[in-house]
């Protein structure tokens, strides 16, 4: 099945001059969704992780199922403020200034192996953030996995781990 017919481009999204991939209809189409959750649950398999990383937000929506099948954790990474009680935080430069990302502490273990997911890899920025926040908490994350990449934006050399994409677009 080819993925990329199932995933719209919205032009002019969040702003002119953007062309924004949607994976709104893939999640909507019950035939396509359940291939690309087969794809990374088989991509994640191999890595033989104890937990998942999922990135806000939408990477919740991809690590869930694959969590599921594989009857493993998966720790939420989310922007600051958005989880409860004590939280490890990393913050990070963006182009234009800095965020910050947290885990909610103890919740990862020193020593377990993860696989970090999102929907997209764009730049980089956030995986990338992500992976040296779970590296800070002595978590080791063997693969990073995303639905869609924007290869133009390069965002798998800031990585540092194995990357897997299951749709990229070139330009």
């Amino acid at each position: 099945m080819d993925l990329k017919t199932h995933i719209r481009g919205v032009p002019d999204f969040p702003k002119p001059g953007i062309l924004f991939y949607d994976i709104g209809t893939l999640l909507a189409n019950g035939p396509a969704w359940q291939e690309t959750t087969r794809r990374l649950t088989d991509v994640v398999r191999e890595e033989k992780p104890d937990v998942l990383l999922g990135i806000e937000s939408r990477g919740f929506l991809v690590a869930a199922p694959l969590a599921a099948a594989l009857g493993i954790g998966l720790v939420m990474v989310r922007k600051k403020g958005k989880l409860p009680g004590r939280t490890v935080a990393h913050t990070y430069t963006l182009e234009y200034g800095h965020d910050t990302i947290e885990i909610q502490e103890g919740v990862l273990k020193p020593g377990q192996r993860a696989v970090l997911l999102d929907d997209l890899l764009a730049t980089g920025g956030t995986a990338a953030a992500a992976l040296t926040l779970a590296q800070q908490m002595n978590v080791t994350v063997s693969r990073a996995a995303f639905i869609i990449e924007l290869e133009f934006l390069k965002g798998r050399e800031r990585l540092g781990v194995p990357v897997t994409s299951l749709v990229s677009y070139a330009c």
